[in-house]
């Protein structure tokens, strides 16, 4: 099919295209308790295709992509070939370059066996350490090996193959008639069985405490810490902030050589985009666009190093070196856990939900569960929410040494914001 689809798309009067061939073998397991309700293992192919057309005198150009079905006839090709050509025609963008031909160099992932990864995460859930008061109640795993070909105009062909993988977890928490659902979801590519076994652990533990909890108090510019994945829309706005097309579109005002926040008492953000980043479900040696990966400092020390995002957005941006990133690591914190947890702080570990508007960097989260240190006292805490600002919580936030990965993310495993507010379910005494 891909070579009457490539004879189609040469033929056609367009100028460019790419040709995305996804091939997945799955495995799928369905648990209630430890009990196998379902599995099945399944294979897809999914052909996705994108069209490019020069308009008005080559000031414009438009693109249209859609998905063609593996089965289709030559007749049936060229038929929603003409439609995407048609869309494209439609769409008056400011012209901008494809990628030029990538070649790749780097060793390609090794491809993984899913009956391997699904046999360890099986194993995983038969062994975490429950109890009559915090158990599993069901899972779902999928496990996938990806193949992707991908074709360009400009000449390039690669094909490269990686895992990609999910767990989803429910755990129940039960006390004097009372029960309650914790819900953790994991997306990952080469399987990490201890960090995951240690996250289910910690959910185990969490459930118990969640139903001895007491309303939070109102504290006034008080520090919070994070210790889980909620932590990662606050990188996630500094990430975004530095996207070409957050630029472009006047949503983020941050220029390259410029600091992206004050520096008070706080560490300096160091973020990198880099192509392969282990245990991670996306990324690769090629972005989705067909542009090389590479490690390239995003902000350094809070200042502004590099814009990544789309080819058009970037040209727009007139920087069109660069890719699009979907892996990244933050550090620049030199704090030990201790450290973090010093003082008075409230750790907050459930979130009924935790956001960061890119555009204001205005936080918000409503509180499921947190462990309020004051003073030689811990108290187990609920409700309430917290809000503030990242534009002035970045001057004085502080981050461990220590990291944790959170799919495609790398970040310091504590995170420290001083002066956030919190709006409590009673007043404080």
């Amino acid at each position: 099919m891909i070579d009457t689809l490539l004879a189609l798309l040469k033929a056609s009067d367009i100028d460019g295209w790419e040709i995305t061939d996804t091939s997945t073998e799955g495995w799928e397991f369905y648990l209630i308790r430890h009990r196998l309700d379902q599995n099945r293992v399944r294979k897809v192919r999914h052909i996705s295709v994108k069209v490019y057309k020069r308009l008005k005198n080559g000031t414009c150009l438009g693109s249209a992509s859609g998905e063609m079905a593996p089965t289709l006839s030559e007749a049936e090709m060229r038929r929603q070939l003409q439609d995407l050509i048609k869309a494209a025609s439609l769409v008056e963008n400011r012209a901008y370059t494809l990628n030029p031909r990538a070649v790749l160099t780097g060793k390609t992932p090794e491809k993984t066996d899913p009956a391997v990864t699904s046999e360890t995460l099986l194993e995983l859930l038969s062994s975490l350490p429950e109890t009559d008061s915090a158990d599993m109640n069901s899972a779902e795993i999928f496990v996938d090996q990806v193949t992707r070909r991908f074709l360009t105009s400009e000449g390039t062909e690669v094909t490269t193959c990686a895992p990609k993988s999910m767990l989803e977890v429910v755990v129940n928490a039960r006390r004097n008639g009372h029960e309650i659902e914790l819900y953790r979801l994991y997306r990952f590519g080469a399987c990490d069985r201890e960090m995951l076994r240690e996250d289910l652990c910690r959910a185990l533990r969490f459930g118990p405490d969640r139903l001895t909890a007491v309303p939070t108090p109102a504290l006034q510019a008080f520090d919070v810490v994070f210790s889980t994945a909620d932590a990662c829309p606050i990188y996630r706005y500094f990430i975004d902030r530095m996207n070409a097309s957050m630029i472009v579109r006047g949503y983020s005002d941050w220029k390259i050589g410029q600091p992206v926040c004050e520096q008070g008492d706080g560490d300096p953000v160091t973020i990198q985009a880099v192509g392969v980043l282990p245990g991670s479900s996306v990324g690769g040696l090629l972005d989705p666009e067909g542009a090389l990966s590479c490690d390239m400092p995003v902000i350094t020390d809070s200042i502004a190093a590099h814009y990544h995002g789309s080819r058009q957005f970037r040209c727009y941006a007139e920087m069109t070196d660069g890719y699009l990133a979907q892996n990244f690591v933050v550090s620049g914190g030199h704090r030990t856990d201790d450290e973090i947890r010093s003082g008075d702080y409230l750790e907050i570990v459930e979130f009924s939900d935790f956001q960061v508007d890119t555009i204001t960097g205005d936080i918000a989260g409503e509180i499921r569960l947190g462990y309020l240190h004051k003073g030689s006292t811990v108290s187990v805490v609920t409700g309430g929410s917290v809000s503030g600002s990242m534009r002035t919580l970045a001057r004085d936030m502080r981050m461990s040494l220590r990291q944790v990965q959170y799919d495609c993310l790398r970040i310091p495993a504590l995170t420290r914001l001083h002066g956030v507010t919190i709006t409590g379910c009673e007043n404080e005494a």
